[in-house]
């Protein structure tokens, strides 16, 4: 299993702060967080070993980011990070389940993979995901990687109509170079969707264009979270350091 001891500096705040899991009763926090807002919140059809926890193969090559509440002590908000090293142990990436990254293959040996991002309902102003973030920012900085990737989640609540509004959107101004595109596994069909209208970007993914990220084709169709998932790019290199800089204060 993962050592999980090596942490990234505890940030205090007002009312939150973010560390890494340091044993497995923390990561079970992250996993029973996780459960309500996918399982509960989201209705994804969950296999799990164990009752009201979100379990699966890749949680223990992982490092558990978390926020916590300070007055409360309750974890609000978690990330999952695979590194490059860990992502050999297992054999692969979890997005390779949805995508072919055959074209991200150079990327691979400085490319950390982020994975089942979720806050608290009650704690969604913002403030944990930007905690989230300083804690992976911090992360990537100690170990050295050069690229993130992660699937950003786009609910399938309509049929799909939105999550094809979203991908025509997100193409005009951030799409990857043709070198970086993936393949999605099980297509979401775009062209026989979307009403035309506009749709507000969700948060997260606005989030990460502010920062530089960039889109790496269609979205695939994930059935068991009943989501539409978009593969999200962003080189080190890229990153918007005074957006980041306002953001995470």
């Amino acid at each position: 299993m993962l050592d999980v001891r090596r942490t990234v500096q505890t940030v205090p705040v007002s009312r939150y702060h973010v560390s890494l899991a340091v044993d497995d009763a923390e990561i079970r926090e992250a996993q029973r967080l996780r459960y309500k807002v996918f399982a509960e919140e989201m209705g994804a059809r969950l296999s799990t070993l164990q009752p009201g926890h979100d379990i699966d193969l890749f949680d223990p090559y992982c490092d558990h980011l978390l926020v916590r509440e300070l007055r409360s002590g309750e974890v609000v908000g978690t990330y999952r990070i695979l590194s490059p090293e860990s992502a050999r142990r297992v054999g692969s990436y979890y997005s390779e389940q949805e995508f072919d990254l055959t074209r991200l293959n150079g990327l691979r040996p400085r490319m950390a993979e982020l994975g089942r991002s979720c806050v608290h309902p009650d704690h969604r102003s913002g403030a944990v995901i930007a905690r989230l973030w300083m804690g992976l920012a911090d992360y990537m900085t100690r170990h050295g990687h050069e690229t993130i990737i992660g699937c950003a989640s786009i609910a399938m609540h309509d049929g799909g109509h939105v999550a094809a509004r979203l991908f025509r959107q997100l193409a005009v101004h951030h799409l990857a170079p043709v070198e970086w595109h993936v393949t999605p596994r099980c297509r979401l069909p775009v062209e026989s969707l979307d009403d035309g209208l506009d749709a507000p970007l969700p948060p997260l993914i606005k989030g990460y264009t502010r920062l530089g990220a960039v889109i790496c084709g269609e979205p695939a169709w994930d059935p068991d979270f009943n989501t539409a998932d978009l593969l999200m790019l962003l080189p080190m290199s890229r990153l918007n350091r005074g957006y980041a800089r306002r953001l995470l204060g």
